[in-house]
């Protein structure tokens, strides 16, 4: 982003996060509001920490759990995911996850090692994705029930809903315009900057504005990115990614290496990228259909650009675009 009046940076998430604000003096407000969505959301939905909610919920082989507003809300968003993706977001992949070494926060992952030895046959076991619909979600008792043996990861939908209530609230009491973003999946609420928000989409929102990418403007909405080629760790001699395909149980062996789309929220875009990523050569109809503004990068490195995301000024090759406007539709895919 560029030429906010004021911006800062934090950690949220096992990764960055900013915020921005369009009036001086009312950095601190937001940050404070951001910070405390952030611990909030951190408690109910993290699998890393064993005092979470979620972890509860994970634990309870079979029991129903009494969770707070935030943990059920976000259970139910993700469940909503799966049911407009036909299963390809889905958050019983907790399993398969951990089967692939993704058992602790991805800093520890990233910082010098593999993610556990496979088995002494040098093949890693797969955990299978029992599917969404074996999650019960009790809205009036505020109880979530997951059978024994099935764990749930949020990563795919929790931090994008943090992003969009962070962005609303923050907006709200400090009284002006505010993007949010979260490892590069942001939020914008209140008024924009005259010329929009500009924003640098690249394969990685800490590569930092020299990397290879294209530079755009929201002045609502959200934008997502999902990557296969960020939040990758070595499984003995081979290596894995955070993106499931929950038909294989394992990391989704995708035609694109990179995928950002705008939506009306942060959660919906999100819902979308990492839709596109399992999806693969067949997502691009699926986002035109839905005219969801998108930028898919192949991993031979040229560009796809459809839904109304423009080609101009891409740094990558491009293989084709829809129409030049970036036009952001006020919902998402299946509002």
């Amino acid at each position: 982003m560029s030429q906010p009046a004021e911006c800062a940076t934090l950690e949220a998430f096992g990764s960055s996060a900013q915020v921005a604000v369009t009036e001086a003096g009312a950095l601190d407000t937001a940050t404070a509001v951001v910070e405390r969505i952030v611990v909030e959301f951190d408690h109910a939905c993290s699998r890393f920490r064993e005092d979470s909610e979620l972890s509860a919920v994970n634990a309870a082989a079979g029991a129903a759990v009494r969770v707070g507003p935030v943990l059920l809300d976000a259970v139910t968003v993700a469940l909503r995911a799966a049911r407009l993706t036909g299963g390809d977001v889905d958050p019983t992949v907790g399993r398969a996850l951990i089967s692939l070494g993704y058992d602790r926060d991805f800093a520890a992952l990233s910082d010098g090692g593999s993610a556990g030895a496979p088995s002494s046959s040098g093949v890693r076991p797969v955990a299978s994705v029992p599917g969404w619909r074996t999650v019960t979600v009790d809205s009036e008792r505020s109880t979530i029930r997951v059978p024994g043996g099935v764990s749930l990861d949020l990563g795919a939908t929790a931090k994008a809903l943090a992003a969009d209530q962070a962005a609303a609230e923050a907006s709200a009491a400090a009284g002006c315009g505010v993007l949010v973003s979260f490892g590069g999946d942001l939020a914008i609420a209140g008024p924009a900057p005259p010329e929009g928000w500009r924003i640098r989409v690249t394969d990685d929102h800490r590569a930092g504005f020299g990397a290879p990418g294209q530079w755009i403007s929201l002045s609502s909405g959200g934008l997502a990115t999902s990557s296969t080629a960020v939040r990758r760790w070595r499984t003995g001699a081979d290596t894995a990614h955070h993106l499931i395909d929950p038909m294989t149980g394992r990391s989704a062996d995708s035609v694109w290496r990179t995928v950002s789309v705008c939506a009306g929220s942060c959660l919906d875009a999100n819902i979308a990228s990492t839709a596109t990523i399992v999806r693969g050569e067949k997502a691009a109809p699926w986002l035109e259909a839905l005219a969801l503004p998108s930028r898919l990068v192949r991993t031979n490195g040229t560009v796809l650009h459809v839904g109304g995301w423009p080609s101009e000024g891409d740094d990558l090759p491009s293989v084709g675009s829809g129409p030049a406007a970036l036009t952001l539709l006020p919902e998402g895919p299946g509002s």
